[in-house]
């Protein structure tokens, strides 16, 4: 590896890890005992999963240090604070009950299904209508609220210029590109046919085309660690790769030649908090949920993980950059958020497939 591209490695790397802050995280405390797994809060206490950089010890404000201020200003105590990666790591921590949990919309259907959360009542979480309401609307499921939308994002494929040509046919023929290991990586897939335009509610023949398009190429990288795309281009071992804008700009900010493939649309998904099933006293989950909604805590989160707050009225200050690389508004309506399939198509009568379909096919292929 040359000098610049060592320098490229360490930049991206050291900004990957710090976030996009100026400030680094403070040192961990040891949490508090925690109770027992029955997940009550008769005792005003809380028991939270959630991912990285979505709620600290410590972050790049006061206000960041969400477990600090959040019991100081609120009364509750956090007794378990879990975080984790990836969403595999998501879904096999999940397993066990908690107060409140973070979940994307694979992970939220399954949770919802199995009845592990319950309801949400939105009056009773302030500035619940400052979220926009497409992202609202996914978190309702036959009329009912089970989230409360905080962070979101959508893929891009981003190219080295130096190596590559922008041309999505030829980003998926490559054997030099690294894909984001997960069955919805599928929906890119078939984005990229031409001829899905709901990449979420395929049909078995169009999930056969996406496949092809993912089998003919058996060399790709499929990737979990965000890490691996930075050392993927500053090593200069990958021309290709999906990635969030976020990923991008530290690329970019280390002096790499990386840029958007252009494409009519793309992917994304909304992390949203979710409520126990188990909380009999849901006082405490309530004022989590009101904590996070708060476009303080929205701000601080947007900016410390590098994707956009759910409230507009945090895309100031810290969080202004990644609203402003998001995009919101009519910019949206080129990205299909990521539901668990089939989404609003019927799969019990072949109008489209199954999750288990994409599931099983996306083991085959990235294992």
């Amino acid at each position: 590896m040359n000098r610049r591209r060592a320098y490229a490695v360490a930049l991206a790397a050291s900004a990957l890890v710090a976030g996009m802050g100026s400030a680094r995280p403070t040192p961990t405390p040891t949490p508090t005992p925690t109770p027992s797994p029955s997940a009550t809060q008769s005792d005003g206490t809380l028991q939270i999963l959630t991912y990285r950089g979505y709620a600290e010890y410590g972050g790049i404000s006061p206000k960041a240090n969400w477990v600090g201020t959040f019991e100081k200003e609120t009364g509750c105590r956090i007794a378990k604070l879990d975080t984790v990666q990836t969403a595999q790591d998501m879904e096999t921590a999940a397993a066990r009950p908690y107060d409140v949990i973070s979940a994307g919309p694979v992970l939220a259907a399954d949770l919802i299904e199995r009845k592990q959360v319950q309801p949400i009542d939105p009056a009773k979480v302030t500035g619940y209508d400052d979220i926009d309401e497409r992202f609202r609307d996914m978190s309702t499921v036959s009329g009912k609220v089970y989230g409360v939308p905080y962070l979101w994002g959508y893929h891009e494929f981003i190219y080295d210029s130096a190596r590559a040509r922008g041309d999505i046919e030829q980003a998926f023929a490559s054997d030099r590109v690294a894909l984001r290991d997960t069955p919805l990586t599928i929906a890119d897939a078939a984005l990229a046919d031409g001829s899905v335009k709901e990449p979420f509610e395929l049909t078995k023949d169009q999930l056969d085309r996406a496949m092809a398009l993912l089998e003919g190429n058996k060399g790709r990288t499929y990737w979990k660690n965000p890490l691996d795309l930075v050392q993927g281009f500053a090593t200069g071992t990958l021309d290709y790769a999906q990635a969030t804008p976020y990923y991008r700009l530290l690329l970019q900010k280390a002096g790499m030649p990386v840029k958007t493939l252009k494409t009519d649309k793309t992917t994304g998904w909304v992390d949203s908090w979710m409520l126990g099933a188990s909380v009999s006293d849901t006082t405490c989950a309530y004022r989590w949920l009101n904590w996070v909604t708060e476009p303080d805590a929205q701000r601080d989160a947007a900016a410390w993980v590098g994707l956009a707050p759910a409230n507009a009225k945090a895309c100031k200050g810290r969080a202004k950059l990644m609203c402003e690389t998001y995009g919101r508004g009519k910019e949206l309506d080129r990205v299909a958020f990521a539901v668990r399939p089939p989404g609003g198509c019927r799969a019990d009568d072949g109008e489209c497939t199954e999750y288990l379909a994409w599931t099983d096919r996306w083991q085959k292929l990235a294992k």
